[in-house]
């Protein structure tokens, strides 16, 4: 299945423009990217080597933990377009698989653990 990295942001954005705004409007000094594949570092931090299947990584701190100590670096989400498409039969599940990444790495962004994570992206 092929799909430029423009075509994959833009499903990306969509999938933000499209939550709920109850959670829209908590999003919080994050930025969301869409890269072809994790970095050595991104990987390195959650224990995975080159190859595994990552779909979406979000770093930084739950707005529920946070502190407010004043300017910090914004939060990161990547959601990572090989490792989906990889996965994907057709182009309707390609984009399926992309509104889940997102809302599951927004989940974390916000505050939910591994298991509310997976609840949140369905």
């Amino acid at each position: 299945m092929l799909i430029t990295k423009q075509e994959f942001e833009k499903i990306v954005e969509q999938a933000v423009a499209g939550l709920p705004e109850k959670f829209k409007s908590k999003l919080n000094n994050v930025a969301i990217f869409a890269e072809d594949e994790p970095t050595g570092e991104q990987l390195n931090k959650i224990k995975l080597r080159r190859g595994d299947l990552l779909f979406g990584l979000f770093e930084g701190y739950a707005q529920a933990k946070k502190l407010n100590f004043g300017p910090v670096l914004p939060d990161r989400i990547t959601i990572f377009r090989k490792a989906i498409i990889s996965q994907s039969a057709n182009a309707a599940e390609l984009k399926q698989k992309i509104i889940s990444t997102v809302r599951h790495e927004i989940a974390h962004h916000l505050g939910s653990d591994e298991p509310g994570a997976a609840r949140a992206s369905r």
